[in-house]
Formats: structure tokens, sequence, C-alpha cells
């Protein structure tokens, strides 16, 4: 579930009936280099990585009976000092030891650990000894079941609470079956709860559920993509309209303020073929949450609750500073607006900013505009020179030539080419 298992998309499955929710895998180095902080305004508390800013995990108290944080880890110490960062902020901690990725297994984490027992077992061991809360891991079957047996028993051994087995080995894909009838002899095998896993494509009720969980004899069953293409799966009374279900996922990536990326991909996950109609094309240009809220008659909502969060102190992820960076020095000569460049509002055959001050330069008879940049942690903010005065934003952006268009964008607006207002609306001033 990476990518999918952020804040929102947990809350939906738990609005809809899942017992228990699941962060997508987190690397034990990259919580390491993050900083805990209460939200006041969203009300969550967020691990932020101090290199460039970003949201690394993002909870709140209403998930955290629930949410169980899946750990990407090779190392006992590292693992241990994850999980007494996270300890009060989750019900668990589950390593994750059956991810195929090439990143992971290069790491010596996710599906590697099967063929280094001694060194899962070692990580698990000190996770049970040093945590208060549950530990569990999540491990895909081997080739020989019989090696699937016995490496499931050593780890049960090591005192964790619960053991997931994804019925397929780190080669298989989903067009491979699923290997049921292996999971349930695990299962049978064993004194702790055994999780079911890798059936999604056999799911989709919550019947589709209890006749997994009857055929591979578990204590329960964990849902991936089933989930991640419509979560109202796990409702008793029957999925619900897709519509429906995004309209109340991005409800929550609103209220939680999620990365506009993040929710671009969730909803592109729910929509697979649909993102060919008409609203599926305008859903793919759409760049920021705003527009895609737009797209399901939510952008009120949005406007409205973004607003609130401004004036409550809460500038967004957009506007961070990374870490190191000092703050720009605003002389007399410079007029600094909090913009960003949105590309999507820019078709092929209408000019960037860049290229519309440059003919409004050329114009004026002044000399053409002068780009200074900065770059820090691959961040960039820029200003720009036009007739002996500097612009410049205060969002920091992704790359340079983004950087440089959001100057010219405040430059525009200071001589009047663009309206503040307008751009407000699009998302792009704030």
């Amino acid at each position: 579930m990476v990518r999918i298992g952020t804040l929102p998309m947990r809350l939906l499955a738990l609005k809809f009936g899942a017992d228990l929710v699941y962060t997508e895998e987190l690397i034990d180095w990259k919580l390491l280099r993050s900083n805990r902080r209460v939200n006041d305004v969203l009300q969550t508390v967020d691990y932020v990585d101090r290199t460039d800013g970003t949201i690394v995990f993002r909870t709140c108290q209403q998930e955290k009976p629930y949410v169980i944080l899946q750990l990407g880890t090779s190392d006992p110490e590292r693992a241990l000092m994850v999980a007494k960062l996270v300890e009060n902020d989750v019900s668990g901690i589950d390593v994750n030891m059956g991810c195929p990725k090439e990143f992971s297994i290069k790491g010596g984490m996710g599906a590697a650990l099967m063929s280094d027992p001694e060194r899962a077992e070692a990580i698990l061991r000190k996770l049970v000894g040093g945590v208060s809360i549950p530990v569990t891991c999540k491990i895909r079957v081997l080739e020989s079941e019989t090696a699937t047996m016995e490496l499931c028993a050593r780890l049960a051994d090591c005192g964790i609470s619960s053991i997931a087995i994804h019925g397929r080995t780190k080669m298989e894909r989903p067009q491979h079956p699923n290997r049921t009838a292996t999971i349930r002899r695990i299962a049978q095998s064993l004194q702790i709860p055994v999780i079911a896993n890798g059936a999604s494509k056999e799911i989709d009720s919550y019947a589709d559920i209890l006749k997994f969980r009857e055929e591979s004899g578990c204590s329960s069953v964990m849902i991936a993509r089933g989930a991640e293409w419509n979560a109202s799966l796990f409702r008793k009374e029957g999925r619900l309209p897709l519509d429906d279900v995004i309209r109340m996922y991005l409800l929550l990536a609103v209220d939680t303020d999620n990365p506009p990326a993040n929710t671009k991909y969730c909803v592109q996950n729910m929509l697979r073929e649909l993102q060919e109609s008409e609203r599926g094309k305008a859903f793919l240009e759409a760049q920021t949450l705003l527009q895609i809220c737009e797209l399901w008659g939510l952008g009120d909502y949005c406007r409205k609750r973004q607003a609130e969060n401004t004036e409550r102190g809460f500038s967004g992820r957009s506007d961070v500073c990374p870490v190191g960076a000092t703050k720009r020095k605003l002389e007399d000569d410079i007029v600094e607006m909090r913009c960003s460049f949105l590309r999507a509002l820019y078709p092929r055959d209408v000019d960037l900013p860049k290229s519309r001050l440059l003919a409004w330069t050329r114009m004026k008879g002044f000399k053409i505009p002068v780009y200074a940049t900065q770059n820090m942690d691959k961040l960039f903010q820029s200003t720009v020179t036009v007739n002996g005065k500097k612009y410049g934003s205060s969002f920091w952006e992704k790359n340079k030539r983004w950087a440089e268009q959001g100057a010219a964008i405040v430059c525009l607006c200071a001589i009047g080419v663009l309206d503040a207002e307008t751009l407000r609306k699009d998302g792009v001033m704030q």
C-alpha cells in the first residue's frame, strides 16, 4: 500500500468498518531523521523530515487505537529507536518482511529478511522486549511449504502478537494464484493469530472477506488492492457508489491537509479505467487539492477549510522552509508574496509567466528579467529583478524552473498584469 496507506485513506477504511489499519511502509532511517510535532490546527501528530520539511507520518487521536505502523528495517537497534519514537502514537508496530521491491531487498529489508531469519528474529526480539505495544510481522510464503512453516514457527517464537501471511512468493505477482491452503495449514500449526493476505482480486464485498477468512482458517483478513479501489467493501451493508466514496475520501483529505500529489494518486487508483471519462481526463489535468475537489462538487468546502486553517495560523505544507535555510531578508526593494506555480493552469498554447514577463519588459524597454535561485535540500526559491526591483515567492518549489515561474507570477501581480484575487481562487496565491 505504498502511497495509499496515508491518513485520509486509513480514516476512510475505519469509517467503513475496518478493524485495524496499517500505514504505508515507513523506512526506519527516514523516521529517525524526523521531528515529532503536535499540529494544533489540524488536531494531528506530525513526524516532519528535518531535511526537507515534508510529512513522513501524520496521525490523529481518532485512529490511535487502530493504526499499526508498518516498518521497513534491517537493523534491530534502528527498529527499536523508531518504535520508541512512535509507540505513544500508534497501537502496534508491524515489521514488513514481505515487500518484494528492489529498494527494500537491496537494503536488507522486506522480503530479504525471509532469507536471513537470524536477523529477522533479532529485530522482532528487540522490539518485543523494548516496547509496550504489540509487535507483529508480515511475510510471504516460500516456494517450500515446509520451509514456510518452519520460518513462521521461528518468528512466532519471538513473542510477536500475530503474523500476516501473503500467499505468494516474492517472485510471484497478482496474476499468480494465492496459496490459501498453505496459509490455512500454517494457521493450524501456530499458537498466535494468523492474518490471511493475498486474495484482493477475489474480494469485492464484505461477504468475500468472510469467505476468505473461512477458507484460510485465519483469525482475520488483510486487504490491500480491493480496499484501495473502493474502501466501502468493509461495509456489512454493501459497497457504496464510487463517486460517494471519492467524495468522502476528499473531505478527509481536505481535513487532514493531505498533499495534492498523494490525494491525486489515491483517487487515480480508485478511478482506474474511469480516467478515460470526461471527468477522468479533467482530473488528470488537476494539480491542486482545490482543483480535484471542484470536480466532485467540494470546491466550496475546500476553500472554507483552507481559509479557516490560514486564519488559525496554519500555512500548509507548501510553505515549509527547509531546515538550515535562512529566512530571506526583505529589503526595501523586494516584493514578496505567497504563491506557487501550478503547471496544469498553463496549456501548451498559453504563455508561461516567465514568457509573459519577458514580453512585458521588452514592451516597456526595460532590460530582460534576471533570476536568482537558492537551493536547499532539493527545494528551490527564486527572485526576479525587473527594472531594478526584486520580486519573489515565499514558497519553496520542487525544481528551479518552477521557482522562477513563481517569482515571475509575483512580479506580474505586482505590476498589474495578473490579478491576485483570480489566482487565489485558482489556488495559486495564498
